[in-house]
């Protein structure tokens, strides 16, 4: 069996600063590391108590948001206190979706990605 370590989970943005504006505000992560080139900005995003990064790309020429089409692929969160989370994600007017049979619900980016919020499981 081959053993592998899970580094990162990369999304596109269209707009570089209002994505890392909104997944500090959202979900604390804050940039680990940046890579600028002439074509595109990587900026990596982590949360500290974990080496997994979210590594957001913005492609310098592109001019229009992306589609996501019908993509149901999303990135899961679990916060320390669900139940305040959900109230600032209820103020920060981006839940886009809620299971209340589940006990979670999404938030949407910028970009319209989806993020599973769940709750600690016991």
């Amino acid at each position: 069996m081959i053993r592998t370590k899970f580094l990162h989970c990369n999304l596109n943005v269209f707009d570089l600063q209002r994505s890392l504006e909104f997944y500090g505000k959202a979900l604390g992560l804050s940039e680990v590391r940046r890579k600028d080139t002439d074509k595109f900005t990587l900026v990596f995003l982590g949360e500290g108590s974990t080496d997994f990064n979210l590594e957001l790309t913005m492609l310098k020429d592109r001019t229009e948001p992306y589609d996501l089409g019908d993509n149901e692929s999303h990135i899961a969160f679990e916060p320390e206190d669900f139940d305040a989370a959900h109230k600032h994600h209820e103020k920060m007017g981006c839940i886009c979706f809620e299971n209340h049979d589940m006990g979670i619900y999404f938030i949407e980016d910028p970009d319209g990605y989806w993020l599973e919020v769940i709750p600690r499981r016991s």
